[in-house]
């Protein structure tokens, strides 16, 4: 599917209901060996923070490009104009739990400096190339720059 097009403000809004919750579903289901995502060709994970308000664990699925024994993650929002939820958890408390194929990871996360986003950020398009288009309609938007993070195993 083009970027563009999955990138796009409708698809994205459908995505967005639809592929989290039932990823979650099913990869708790089936500890983590199935998911909506994979089939379509792509790795997720399961990222639990802590609620910076609510002290409680928070479980996210996101797409990540693993590097080394890292992984990095993008806080796209499905390109909306704010800053998903768990990313500004990561902010408030770096120490989070990376599940990927049954496997619970500690992990501690590292909000990359701008020069470190530009580095990554080719490999991030490889991954889900409709990340482009997330940070154009989030600059247009809100002028807010996308958060990406290095998860670097606790």
């Amino acid at each position: 599917m083009p970027a563009r097009l999955l990138g796009g403000k409708y698809v994205s809004a459908i995505a967005r209901r639809v592929f989290p919750p039932v990823d979650k579903a099913l990869q708790r289901a089936t500890h983590g060996r199935a998911s909506l995502t994979r089939a379509i060709g792509m790795r997720l994970l399961m990222l639990e923070t802590t609620g910076r308000r609510s002290g409680e664990p928070r479980v996210t699925p996101l797409i990540f490009a693993a590097q080394d024994s890292d992984f990095v993650v993008v806080g796209s929002n499905w390109g909306r104009e704010r800053n998903p939820a768990w990313a500004l958890n990561l902010v408030a408390n770096p120490d989070a739990v990376a599940t990927l194929d049954g496997e619970r990871i500690p992990v501690r996360a590292r909000r990359l400096t701008e020069q470190e986003r530009a580095e990554v950020w080719p490999l991030m398009l490889e991954v889900y190339p409709a990340y482009d288009e997330y940070a154009k309609r989030v600059q247009a938007s809100s002028g807010r720059e996308i958060m990406v993070f290095r998860l670097e195993r606790a």
